[in-house]
């Protein structure tokens, strides 16, 4: 075989052992026995250390130096980024740190669900100061005496630097804070879905309007979790949700947010399989997909108007007057505790504040030891209101426990990206919203699907973005839709 044949053989059982790997975290996440824990932090060590070793492996670096880039075709040339950027990061880590921070933050998630469970912040901030740790010791050897941050960034923003985040922030937040403010002075109420709505019809109709998004349930599956998450690529890809029941709007959201994330890993094309370009390109692009779902095209008032005639049919009463108000208690803007549950107007406002903790994190700025302060302060100078316990805040989310430093900016670029596509299908697709009135998804999910999804990691982050829209990502079109959609609703 050729040096390339023998590099994508290799790969590709890397590639499969990767997704063993996922498919542990899912199981420790959804249904695993709680006294496993310690074992399972073992196994999932166990298995670092051999795809350390494999992403490491001599022959990795040899292939790669016989391999002439420009004698490959774009595919070729695109699996050659992936695999030469992967190893490049993998050897500057150490295997034996490698392998200590999968077993570190395997443990630490599971302590994060007792701590979230009890409110007992004391009984997550050890494990949480350890992480914190090993992941500077990461950042470090990956920075070489660059930016501890961007070093983190990059694992789930290639190209990006908190330079740009940072930029782009500034740039937002004038906007959402007077659009926030000008909702809030506005005089006008929106209405609240009140009532009883039971654990397993909602769970009913979580699996149908996954359906309704294209969702193919031959190739996944949806469970509960703490925190809703998507995982897998390929032909296994496995979602899950929660469920309030005063609330329906949590368990509908959160899978309509993670069937986006799933159904682009599903409509990759499928000769990418199990190679570098299998699985979606970045972060930004991958929430992206969540949150046009979510937002864009769920809680725009086309699909709330169907949704609230299924909410009428599953529990007889909706919890609101008719579609109008369904569709206003839908998109209540208020100043509420937990980001999975945000308004579109505060959502991005959640994202900073995690972003800035996380910086002074790792930048050591901030002591773990001060993280609940500095959270309970910056909440309430930023919202209005005093946390009132911790799983209402420092404790709310996974992300840390599991070390994704790093991943909270990418979901304000994919609401960023998500503006511009939403921009651009709306202009290719039309009778958009008749269609989805209707329930019918399938005008946004095809143009979405031969657009974005199939292309996996064939195109550089931004560059899929742009070649979807036709122009350069910006926050113009997110900020411009946002200011119309609320100030219709608030009579702004």
């Amino acid at each position: 075989m050729s040096a390339f044949d023998q590099l994508m053989a290799h790969q590709h059982q890397t590639e499969a052992l990767a997704q063993v790997a996922g498919r542990l975290g899912w199981d420790q996440e959804t249904i695993m026995p709680r006294g496993a824990a310690a074992q399972r932090a073992e196994e999932i060590g166990a298995l670092e250390s051999v795809l350390h070793a494999r992403r490491t492996d001599p022959r990795v670096g040899d292939w790669l130096a016989a391999i002439d880039d420009v004698a490959l075709d774009a595919v070729g040339r695109a699996k050659m980024r992936h695999i030469r950027r992967s190893y490049a990061r993998a050897t500057k880590i150490p295997e034996a740190l490698a392998t200590e921070i999968a077993k570190t933050t395997s443990r630490a998630q599971g302590i994060w669900a007792e701590a979230r469970a009890a409110d007992d912040v004391a009984h997550f901030l050890p494990v949480l100061e350890k992480v914190v740790a090993l992941k500077r010791q990461e950042a470090a050897a990956l920075a070489a005496g660059g930016d501890l941050y961007d070093a983190l960034l990059e694992d789930y923003e290639p190209g990006t630097t908190s330079a740009q985040i940072s930029a782009m922030f500034d740039r937002m937040r004038p906007r959402l804070v007077m659009l926030r403010e000008r909702v809030m002075a506005s005089g006008k109420t929106a209405p609240r879905v009140t009532g009883h709505f039971d654990s397993d019809a909602q769970m009913t109709l979580a699996h149908e309007v996954a359906e309704r998004f294209g969702y193919d349930w031959r190739h996944g599956r949806l469970d509960k979790s703490v925190h809703p998450f998507s995982s897998g690529s390929g032909t296994d890809v496995r979602i899950t949700t929660r469920v309030d029941e005063k609330d329906p709007f949590n368990c509908l959201y959160s899978t309509i947010h993670e069937v986006g994330h799933a159904t682009y890993e599903q409509q990759i094309a499928p000769e990418y399989a199990l190679t570098p370009l299998g699985a979606g390109v970045s972060m930004g692009v991958h929430e992206s997909q969540s949150r046009i779902y979510e937002n864009q095209i769920a809680r725009g008032q086309a699909f709330t108007s169907w949704l609230f005639g299924r909410m009428r049919d599953v529990f007889g009463d909706a919890g609101a007057a008719d579609a109008d108000a369904f569709y206003r208690a839908v998109n209540r803007v208020h100043s509420g505790y937990i980001r999975t549950e945000a308004d579109e107007v505060h959502y991005n406002l959640h994202v900073m504040l995690r972003y800035d903790l996380e910086r002074a994190l790792i930048s050591g700025d901030l002591a773990v030891a001060d993280l609940e302060t500095a959270w309970n302060d910056r909440f309430h100078h930023d919202f209005g209101v005093v946390v009132d316990k911790p799983s209402n805040g420092v404790l709310q989310d996974v992300h840390w426990s599991v070390g994704l430093f790093g991943y909270f900016p990418t979901y304000t670029l994919g609401n960023v990206y998500a503006g511009c596509l939403n921009l651009a299908m709306r202009a290719a697709v039309p009778g958009l919203d008749d269609q989805l009135a209707r329930g019918d998804t399938s005008g946004a999910m095809a143009w979405l699907r031969e657009n974005l999804q199939r292309h996996g990691g064939l195109y550089q982050p931004r560059e899929v973005i742009e070649r979807a829209c036709g122009f350069d990502p910006n926050e113009a079109p997110l900020l411009d839709y946002l200011d119309a959609k609320f100030g219709t609703l608030y009579d702004l």
